[in-house]
């Protein structure tokens, strides 16, 4: 079984993964890049996520979908310096939010929309110590921005409030290793992905911090038969450590967002080489339901997610496309709101060069 084949499948995962991420996740860990082969590679990765989150207060006044589409974007590139070192540069929106509830509607936040938008740009360099063994790191440079206009009715909260916050830029950085035998496909590698902790100040000037918290991903996969490949991976994200808490909004005692839990989001596929160049997968993700009352920019609590991708290849280079469909959790919100029966669909290309 040729590894340099199967491995690709791993990539279909990438597609669209992003929409199934905890807290504001936007994007996954892309480390994986460093075990491309070939001398040089580039990939660049487009998602587009349809989201439909509704809930209503007493079975009656309705929210209205709260989450638009939105799109979602990286590009990588890694180098193979030789036989021991490789190095890989990638940029990517890790983290974004964007929620409107309509107004007019009579729900108590009408009229209350929030946006958050990042881009991370990282550069790692692996080191093999063997054919079997190997261990990479690097350093990433993220910037945070957002706004966010809040309108109440009938709450204990102020009944407008606004803030916008320009990009700020801080330093991470991420560290991993891997144990693989190229000749049965097997690759388990563990990453670990440090807090990001970003500065702000409210319309008053007061500072106040927002943790982007700290993850570990771990990816595996190994062939079970000719041509077919299983794979999986599972993510903690520290999300307790998330909010959003400026002092001018209700005297700091409310958080304007917040994730109440850690969160752990799993995935699961299978891949197989149909034909020299056609090769597909099938996955399942899994966000458990926590029963966390969640906060009112939010209305999700867990999933369950089912994809299929195709991937077509040459020597040179390769496309792959995909769609996951989204059973998003239900949830409680703050205010006594209960969001359910809600689903996402999204959908993706990846484009990936060698020379």
């Amino acid at each position: 079984m040729k590894s340099s084949v199967l491995y690709c499948t791993t990539a279909l995962t990438l597609i669209a993964g992003s929409v199934s991420a905890g807290g504001i996740q936007r994007d996954i860990d892309r480390s994986q890049i460093l075990f491309e082969k070939g001398k040089n590679y580039v990939e660049f990765n487009a998602a587009t996520v349809s989201p439909n989150v509704s809930g209503s207060v007493g079975g009656a006044v309705g929210s209205g979908n709260i989450q638009s589409t939105y799109q979602n974007f990286s590009l990588g590139w890694k180098h193979q310096y030789n036989e021991k070192l490789s190095f890989a540069l990638y940029a990517q929106e890790p983290v974004g939010a964007n929620v409107s509830y309509a107004p007019g509607t009579g729900y108590p936040f009408a009229g209350t929309n929030a946006e958050v938008n990042s881009l991370a740009v990282t550069g790692l360099a692996k080191y093999n110590f063997t054919d079997r063994i190997s261990a990479y790191g690097g350093l990433r440079v993220q910037s945070l921005s957002g706004n966010v206009a809040i309108r109440t009715a009938g709450l204990p909260l102020p009944p407008a409030y606004n803030l916008t916050v320009d990009k700020d830029y801080q330093v991470g950085y991420v560290l991993g290793a891997a144990y693989q035998i190229p000749d049965i496909a097997l690759k388990v590698a563990l990453t670990y992905e440090s807090k990001i902790e970003h500065d702000f100040r409210d319309n008053a000037g007061t500072e106040f911090k927002v943790e982007i918290p700290q993850a570990v991903t771990l990816h595996a996969q190994t062939g079970v038969a000719q041509n077919t490949i299983v794979f999986g991976s599972a993510r903690w994200q520290e999300w307790s450590k998330f909010e959003i808490r400026p002092m001018d909004f209700a005297g700091g005692v409310v958080a304007l967002a917040s994730e109440p839990s850690d969160i752990w989001t799993y995935e699961v596929g299978v891949g197989h080489r149909f034909t020299e160049n056609w090769s597909g997968a099938f996955t399942v993700g899994y966000e458990e339901d926590r029963g966390d009352t969640v906060g009112n920019l939010s209305g999700r609590d867990g999933f369950i997610s089912y994809g299929l991708a195709a991937k077509y290849s040459t020597e040179h280079w390769d496309v792959t496309t995909g769609i996951k469909y989204i059973d998003v959790g239900s949830a409680n919100t703050t205010i006594g709101a209960n969001f359910s029966g809600n689903d996402a669909v999204a959908a993706g290309v990846k484009v990936g060069l060698r020379f």
